[in-house]
């Protein structure tokens, strides 16, 4: 009896987790298929939207805090979404592998399509990227590649956040903070807003050498160069987005009280 209560019981918050999610989450669609006039996509079982996979965009549009682009790589076209982003037809990319979504419906933009992969990112300028040469938008690069090695803004009496850290001991201490909370009190030396779905801060407070007085962190909050800030977040350590944008620390979804 106790077995039976307990599978009625995670039943009912199946169900009701998915009452509640919002008509544009790429969750798998259980109805039947809906009758489309577009060409016919490649397999489902094999993602055309291998990792590296180049195209040019022929199609793009927002929905539900998701961006549309369909890519043509010169032998195949295939539908792509991510958070939103910014890009236009014409632009060069890059997709990753994603989540084949056959049939996937949107009630947003009204329109069903034969199969969409569902990606956490298309990196913009992608093609020029793969060449070796340096692409004319890429997001990832005006967020927080590029270290901020000097700077204007005045670095000069920042104390550390009461029970905090500073920029220098989250560098140093890494493997024992990784995965735990940090609170570090700075200010922002760069401001990169909404890439990936994010807000990009480059956190110093003086601390720390080259290597080790720039902190990365993500947000929803939006900040000035010069703010004087402390963020609270979960430390992760060796954190790769691949295509070389590697972060040895970096602080994300982090919760940001300007001062």
């Amino acid at each position: 009896m106790k077995q039976l209560t307990t599978f009625f019981s995670i039943a009912i918050f199946i169900l009701t987790l998915f009452a509640g999610c919002s008509e544009d989450t790429p969750a798998p669609k259980t109805e039947a298929a809906k009758p489309s006039t577009q060409a016919a996509p490649p397999t489902p079982a094999v993602p055309v939207s291998a990792p590296g996979k180049t195209g040019k965009v022929t199609e793009t549009m927002d929905a539900a805090g998701y961006t549309y682009v369909s890519v043509d790589t010169g032998s195949e076209q295939f539908w792509a979404a991510a958070p939103q982003f910014a890009v236009k037809v014409g632009d060069d990319v890059v997709v990753p592998e994603g989540m084949p979504m056959p049939n996937y419906h949107s009630k947003t933009l009204d329109r069903t399509f034969d199969i969409v992969y569902f990606v956490p990112s298309v990196l913009v300028g992608g093609a020029a990227q793969l060449a070796g040469q340096t692409p004319a938008v890429s997001q990832m690069d005006s967020a927080s590649r590029t270290v901020v090695e000097k700077t204007d803004v005045d670095l000069s009496g920042i104390k550390p956040a009461e029970g905090g850290q500073t920029v220098s001991d989250v560098f140093t201490k890494k493997a024992d903070l990784a995965g735990k909370p940090v609170k570090v009190r700075g200010k922002v030396v760069k401001f990169s807003p909404a890439i990936m779905g994010k807000n990009w801060i480059h956190l110093q407070d003086g601390t720390g050498a080259a290597g080790s007085n720039d902190l990365v962190v993500t947000t929803s909050i939006s900040a000035n160069v010069g703010d004087t800030i402390v963020i609270n977040g979960i430390l992760a350590t060796d954190k790769d987005f691949g295509y070389g944008y590697k972060y040895g620390v970096i602080v994300e979804d982090a919760e940001v009280a300007v001062e």
